[in-house]
């Protein structure tokens, strides 16, 4: 496979810059992967093409306020992005300054918190908040909410909220699981009304998934780490649907790769870890059914992960109608509903 593979072009006013004036008052572009057919709906139909027994895998990470912008000690801008909390006042984040950042030196952020550079780990800086016991309250004081790059604009008070789904619970991610932003509490009522099951798993959505791939070769190529836990009670109800013939529908490429990774080993185990799944063409999908996702950048890996699930050819033949149609791209834009070609038995 090659990162070219992956290419489109879209027309720049196709990103979306704003949510939905509501929640779930979006398109759906239905893919059938066995056959390649597609249909235009609305995200509202999302019901009918759920069947009692069913299971809808949902992701409930919590995006964390992890911007923060501040100056050098020593003066000169700087833009800190925390991709993950650690212990003891610690964070792995993302420094963007005009000049280099080495280890020793302070940055003096917004409400005047004091954070030591500690080192450097791989692309991401270690940094010390001195004096803080709760750096995720911290953040949420004094950061703001990392939109995407593609949005280009400052996050606005309403982004606190509409960057978020409304069943986000585990703070931890720096970018949403934007297939759930879709869904309001009435449109949850709605499924589990038409006898549909929901199901929780958690898994960080971390700053690597904007990375662009930066190697021709994709064997070549290294995933990010992303944290995730299965709970027990997940497993047991995706065996429940199995065993009466249900499906299983993930909620975003997130909550797929959990469940994936989860069942990487010879059974399908509930569990936590830190994933690196780089899922591809060629791929053969134990868990996973249906996927219900946006539409993704090119040359991203989360374009390659829909390609392996709905097929290469299906999908390039999607994304051309979803631009032909005008549909709207990215984190606030509209949603896919991909019928998987064949899981694993």
């Amino acid at each position: 496979m090659r990162l070219d593979d992956f290419d489109y072009q879209l027309p720049q006013e196709l990103i979306a810059q704003f949510p939905s004036a509501q929640r779930g008052a979006d398109r759906l572009l239905c893919l059938e992967g066995g056959t390649g057919a597609l249909s235009d709906s609305r995200f509202g139909d999302l019901t009918e093409r759920v069947s009692p027994g069913d299971v809808v895998i949902l992701n409930d990470t919590r995006v964390i306020k992890a911007r923060l912008i501040g100056r050098k000690k020593t003066g000169g801008r700087v833009e800190v992005m925390v991709e993950r909390v650690l212990g003891g006042g610690e964070v792995l984040a993302q420094v963007g300054a005009n000049h280099p950042t080495r280890a020793g030196g302070t940055l003096v952020l917004a409400g005047g918190i004091e954070a030591t550079v500690l080192g450097r780990e791989s692309e991401f800086f270690r940094l010390r908040f001195e004096g803080c016991d709760n750096v995720l309250a911290l953040l949420d004081r004094h950061g703001s909410i990392p939109l995407p790059m593609y949005i280009s604009r400052p996050a606005g008070e309403d982004d606190s909220e509409r960057y978020q789904t409304v069943y986000a619970r585990a703070p931890g991610a720096v970018a949403a699981p934007t297939a759930g932003l879709h869904f309001d509490a009435a449109m949850l009522d709605a499924l589990r009304d038409r006898g549909a099951a929901l199901a929780t798993i958690t898994l960080h959505v971390g700053a690597g998934t904007f990375q662009p791939v930066r190697v021709q070769d994709l064997a070549q190529h290294e995933m990010h780490g992303e944290r995730y836990d299965v709970p027990r009670e997940t497993v047991e109800a995706i065996n429940r649907a199995r065993a009466g013939g249900g499906r299983v529908l993930a909620v975003g490429t997130t909550t797929l790769r959990a469940l994936e990774s989860a069942a990487a080993g010879d059974t399908f185990e509930p569990g936590r870890g830190e994933t690196r799944l780089f899922i591809l063409p060629g791929y053969r999908f134990r868990v996973v059914e249906r996927l219900l996702t946006n539409f993704h950048l090119p040359k991203s890996t989360l374009l390659m992960l829909v390609s392996a699930f709905g097929g290469m050819d299906n999908i390039r033949r999607a994304y051309r109608h979803a631009i032909e149609q005008r549909y709207c791209f990215y984190s606030y834009g509209d949603a896919m509903l991909i019928e998987g070609q064949q899981r694993e038995s």
